[in-house]
């Protein structure tokens, strides 16, 4: 996988990270940036970590997969992307931007671990299609862990200064990315195959 590609993917799996980044920079009257750095950290770590664990989990049945590795690759990175582009597409519309006083600017552990978890279920899914690609794991998840960890920050104070237009603009752009790197995977190997 070139650098190009890994950044592109990158980008694609932090766009969630990004969505709920803005969200949360929303409905700020001052940019406050301690709940920023949590977020960014918090976002940056999963998104790191989860890959790993899918790509450990596809290695270790990569012999019994390797006529039809490409596929898997193709149909997850399709799904990933096709299901960013349908939260893009279902955002809701009541999500108003209210102001919070900084005093209440807060995020806790528990929600830290939710918004965590349910922002890189994607890059778990996308670390399973690395086992079948030729990929340098580390490399993948350190570029990876790093662009959340920006696009978080980017996120929450575009969301301070910009609004919640952006937030559907970064699923549409992530869920197409990894969808096109899928279908690419996918037209690379058939034709070398």
């Amino acid at each position: 996988m070139s650098i190009l590609t890994l950044l592109l993917t990158a980008l694609g799996v932090s766009a969630d990270a990004f969505a709920v980044s803005v969200g949360k920079g929303l409905h700020l009257r001052r940019l406050v940036w301690r709940p920023a750095l949590q977020l960014a950290i918090t976002f940056g770590v999963f998104q790191a970590v989860m890959p790993v664990i899918g790509w450990l989990l596809a290695s270790t049945f990569a012999a019994q997969m390797a006529a039809f590795d490409h596929w898997i690759a193709f149909g997850l990175l399709t799904a990933i992307g096709a299901k960013m582009l349908w939260e893009a597409r279902s955002a809701d519309e009541d999500d108003e931007a209210e102001e919070v006083p900084d005093h209440e600017v807060r995020i806790g552990m528990r929600e830290l671990l939710v918004l965590g978890v349910a922002t890189s279920i994607d890059a778990l899914a996308v670390g399973v299609s690395f086992a079948f690609l030729s990929v340098d794991i580390v490399a993948a998840v350190l570029v990876i862990g790093a662009v959340t960890f920006v696009a978080s920050l980017a996120g929450y104070r575009v969301g301070h200064h910009a609004g919640r237009h952006l937030r559907s603009w970064a699923e549409i752009a992530g869920g197409l990315v990894l969808i096109g790197i899928g279908v690419r995977t996918l037209i690379e190997h058939l034709a070398a195959g």
